[in-house]
């Protein structure tokens, strides 16, 4: 009897926890409006202000150059998963579950973009050694807290954190939230890379859900010669101040290049003082 009232109030206690997991299955899709340059065309050279970039990862962006993806090798390479969702593409999710007790096992996702494939594991199992290999997507594990799924993802490719240049490094780890209010799903990143940024970086983007299940799910991309003249080995790149783009973006919009370059103190909000105290001198010499 003692033990059959324990069994009760522990299941008593668990039910809240498990009611207040949310399903996060169907189609989704990002608002266009929302990081329209991150969707569409992609961000502007030497834009990386608000951004805590590393010394490293900034040199990296500087020396980057856009005729790098007309290389073979480059024009079908896959975003990561801590920047896949940043650009234009649909989700489908749906829940593996064990037919007999229907526990939870995995949460998978196909995304549009360069036909990925992702699996969240949710059965508690451990992430692989660090000598394991690593992957587009990574290796995901997530649980519930409260009714948000978090995720926390490593084993992820060298990728971008922006589509200008601006590098994620092998050794990312991200963490991530998913949050579903309605026909709206919010998703927010946190990334962790000791290599090209300073500090973690989060970003958040939203997706609604879509009734109709249609659409493109498909991305086939298939390489060919788009300049001419490249030798094997070839890699277009600029030497260490010779980016002739680096203050395009600063002078555009009337700020200074050392804004532009990004950094921790351009994402804090004291930083417009240093803007305004920019402003006033470059009045006062006018």
């Amino acid at each position: 009897m003692r033990t059959t009232l324990l069994i009760v109030f522990l299941a008593i206690l668990a039910a809240p926890a498990a009611a207040a997991q949310r399903d996060l299955t169907g189609n989704w899709s990002p608002p266009r409006q929302e990081d329209r340059l991150e969707r569409g065309p992609g961000p502007a050279l030497a834009d990386f202000l608000g951004l805590p970039i590393s010394e490293a990862g900034r040199q990296f962006a500087l020396s980057w150059d856009p005729a790098r993806y007309t290389l073979p090798e480059h024009q079908c390479q896959v975003h990561t998963v801590g920047y896949i969702y940043r650009g234009p593409l649909r989700v489908r999710i749906w829940e593996e579950r064990d037919p007999a007790s229907q526990e939870l096992i995995a949460i998978h996702q196909y995304i549009s973009t360069y036909e990925q494939s992702r699996t969240i594991w949710m059965d508690g199992r451990a992430h692989p050694s660090e000598n394991a290999p690593h992957t587009w997507m990574g290796f995901s594990t997530g649980e519930w807290v409260g009714d948000k799924l978090r995720v926390r993802t490593t084993h992820i490719k060298q990728g971008w954190h922006r589509r200008n240049g601006l590098p994620s490094s092998d050794r990312m780890e991200l963490i991530e939230y998913f949050a579903r209010h309605g026909d709206v799903m919010t998703h927010i990143t946190i990334a962790d890379d000791p290599v090209f940024l300073a500090e973690p970086m989060v970003k958040s983007q939203s997706f609604r859900l879509n009734e109709e299940s249609g659409g493109n799910w498909l991305w086939p991309c298939e390489y060919v010669v788009e300049v001419a003249g490249w030798e094997q080995g070839d890699v277009p790149h600029y030497l260490p101040g010779e980016n002739p783009f680096v203050a395009d973006f600063a002078e555009r919009h009337g700020i200074p290049v050392e804004a532009a370059l990004g950094g921790v103190e351009t994402t804090r909000p004291e930083y417009i003082r240093t803007l305004r105290e920019w402003q006033a001198e470059r009045d006062s010499q006018d």
